[in-house]
């Protein structure tokens, strides 16, 4: 039977193992989904070669990065986000060869864009400066979007300290991205330190996370008006892809 899981540190609230599980039940696939929990990145030949079965496998924070070191090929869009979040394993004459891809920016971008596509110079902040906010970065930049960076500790030009974002600074960046894990399950009474106040109906909240599906960020931005979505599209649409790119079709 065919393997495919899920690489990452803390996976309770992962929902891509229910989803593909229900795929496959759903159109017949003899496959299984896993999810694989690691204390620190792993040797991914020898996780591979360990797993004979495994076609393939998803990775989510926080090794989205530090995969890259260990991939033999990666895709265009890895090189330029730095971030992998689908691995094909290849194997030939006895060889295992992986191979990066980054679905996620697809995901985001498709998710993004009926939001967006009537606004003009729109201007965002992205908070948190890890891999998936090189992604979002990536997909602001060919979407014609300037960005500020938000981060508790700013060091370069392109990023600012939560401390620092003003009312002005609010108004002018009408698009907020939390990539951050903040808010997350279980600790769903947190939420990024920006002034909420000053949020009105010109402004989009976009959060990465999406269980719980509104999280304390998505909540304060409705309750001053502002369109919010969680990232329940986004990682639907990257699953979908990376079924495309294991198995080379059309996908379920």
């Amino acid at each position: 039977m065919e393997l495919y899981g899920l690489l990452g540190k803390t996976l309770k609230h992962s929902f891509s193992g229910d989803y593909f599980g229900k795929k496959f039940a759903k159109k017949g696939i003899k496959a299984e989904y896993h999810l694989f929990e690691f204390d620190e990145v792993p040797d991914l030949h020898a996780f591979a070669k360990d797993n004979p079965s495994l076609k393939g496998f998803n990775v989510t924070i926080p090794y989205k990065r530090t995969v890259v070191a260990q991939l033999d090929e990666m895709s265009n869009l890895v090189r330029m986000t730095g971030n992998a979040n689908v691995v094909k394993v290849v194997r030939k004459n006895g060889n295992i060869k992986l191979v990066g891809y980054n679905t996620d920016a697809t995901g985001f971008e498709k998710s993004l864009e009926p939001l967006v596509k009537k606004r003009n110079n729109l201007r965002a902040l992205i908070l948190g400066t890890g891999g998936a906010a090189h992604t979002v970065a990536f997909v602001l930049r060919k979407m014609g979007i300037y960005f500020y960076f938000v981060t508790r500790n700013p060091y370069k030009v392109e990023m600012i300290g939560y401390s620092f974002i003003t009312p002005e600074i609010i108004n002018e960046c009408q698009l907020i991205v939390n990539t951050t894990p903040v808010g997350m399950f279980p600790e769903m009474d947190a939420c990024p330190n920006i002034p909420y106040e000053n949020l009105d109906s010109s402004h989009i909240l976009y959060d990465l996370v999406y269980n719980p599906p509104e999280t304390l960020f998505l909540k304060k931005g409705k309750e001053k008006g502002a369109t919010i979505k969680n990232g329940q599209e986004m990682l639907q649409i990257q699953a979908e892809e990376s079924w495309k790119i294991w198995n080379n079709k059309s996908g379920f």
